[in-house]
């Protein structure tokens, strides 16, 4: 059964790209989202987010008639659930995660579910996820059979395929990087690699459900414990007084050794998120992961101490001047470089408790964003030349290429990067 029309349930960095993808191999692409704004903005052929060469494929694909975007879904032969999958406010120190947006999206698309569709689930979501959203589609439509009742007759196929991208490559990697394919049934997996291989050059592996949700799992929790170890070592580095990124380089160049590089914390909608699904699923068992993720959640806490410390420093030397007199820049605000997502990013987290307790300017320097999200308050986003030529103390927060093309001298510096070292 071909697939004519294809409906992408959220329009965000991940579902606008394989939005648009699907829409450049000439198929009739509805976009569904409860943004209005991104909405209109992508039915006049722009883009709401940044991501390389994504604006001119949409435009192409607006133009030619194959993507539209509307915020009530229709019928179409297959459904992409790509909606966020945030954790409640539940004060716990281990969070649950919150599965509302997939829910809300399964009883959006239910009345227009038809028999011989498909649903896949890419949000990343912790295990069972899918078979949850499953029972939700089943209530909505008793009319229908589904895999949890029906196995492989049943009349709407069901699978997870996780995506796996990175922000900033996302046209390249959708279309190059595996896809893990987990399936319900056989016919759903099959079904799944059928739609996907529209545009999907790299393979597509076949697994089950539980077991693709937790893969994904699985590749950021990896990531975030190999991330805290190099945290943790610029933490026991600066006590010891030794140049912790001096010391990476020449551990790396053994053979079996490849120690990341440290930062100011672990951010975006995967690794710094991903790892706790794990760990609220198997509390108990995932130790590591845990400790990996305490480790990387209290860095941005003694980065501030370094600035801290810095302001100190500053003040002792300049006895004239109070802390009213000083201000901050802090360079960088997404999670990542030269991309404009600030999503779980500590370096916006770090600059927002700045501003909070010192009583001088903040100011902010993020190349990639016009204007500060709202609960960002009393920083100023500034440009580069004015930071350098103004601020007092500077903290390298995201090594952006901007920040990488100079190499300024700072008498008050808190490098987290290693750029201006």
């Amino acid at each position: 059964m071909s697939f004519n029309t294809i409906s992408v349930v959220g329009l965000g960095y991940i579902g606008l790209p394989t939005a648009a993808m699907f829409a450049s191999r000439k198929k009739k692409v509805i976009g569904v989202d409860v943004n209005q704004h991104a909405v209109d903005t992508i039915n006049r052929g722009e883009i709401h987010i940044v991501e390389p060469e994504l604006d001119m494929i949409v435009h192409a694909a607006v133009t030619e008639g194959y993507l539209k975007a509307t915020t009530t879904p229709e019928p179409a032969d297959a459904f992409l659930i790509a909606v966020p999958t945030p954790f409640k406010n539940n004060g716990s120190e281990i969070p649950e995660p919150d599965l509302t947006y997939i829910h809300k999206a399964s009883e959006a698309i239910a009345p227009v579910l038809k028999k011989g569709d498909l649903v896949i689930l890419e949000s990343t979501s912790p295990v069972g996820a899918t078979e949850q959203m499953v029972g939700w589609l089943a209530a909505a439509r008793p009319d229908l059979s589904f895999p949890q009742q029906a196995g492989e007759n049943a009349d709407v196929n069901i699978a997870h395929c996780p995506e796996r991208v990175l922000p900033g490559h996302v046209v390249r990697e959708l279309v190059e990087n595996d896809r893990v394919i987990g399936g319900m049934t056989a016919n759903c997996s099959a079904r799944a690699v059928e739609l996907y291989k529209t545009f999907v050059q790299g393979e597509c592996v076949i697994t089950n459900a539980r077991t693709a949700e937790m893969a994904k799992l699985t590749e950021n929790s990896c990531r975030d414990v190999q991330i805290a170890f190099a945290n943790e070592l610029s933490i026991i580095c600066d006590k010891l007084d030794i140049d912790v990124w001096e010391l990476i380089s020449l551990a790396n160049r053994h053979p079996r050794i490849n120690i990341l590089q440290p930062g100011p914390g672990v951010g975006g909608h995967c690794i710094a998120v991903d790892p706790w699904f794990i760990v609220s699923k198997t509390p108990e068992e995932a130790k590591i992961i845990h400790t990996a993720r305490k480790v990387n959640d209290a860095k941005p806490s003694w980065v501030i101490d370094k600035v801290k410390l810095a302001l100190a420093d500053f003040l002792q030397a300049n006895t004239s001047k109070t802390a009213q007199d000083v201000t901050v820049a802090c360079y960088g605000l997404s999670f990542k470089p030269n991309i404009d997502d600030l999503r779980e990013s500590p370096a916006l987290d770090i600059t927002s408790e700045l501003a909070k307790f010192h009583s001088g300017s903040v100011f902010a320097v993020e190349p990639n964003v016009s204007s500060l999200p709202s609960h960002a308050k009393n920083i100023e986003l500034v440009t580069l030349e004015r930071a350098q030529q103004e601020a007092d103390i500077h903290v390298l927060l995201v090594d952006h290429k901007e920040f990488k093309n100079i190499a300024p001298i700072f008498d008050y510096l808190v490098d987290t990067k290693g750029v201006w070292k």
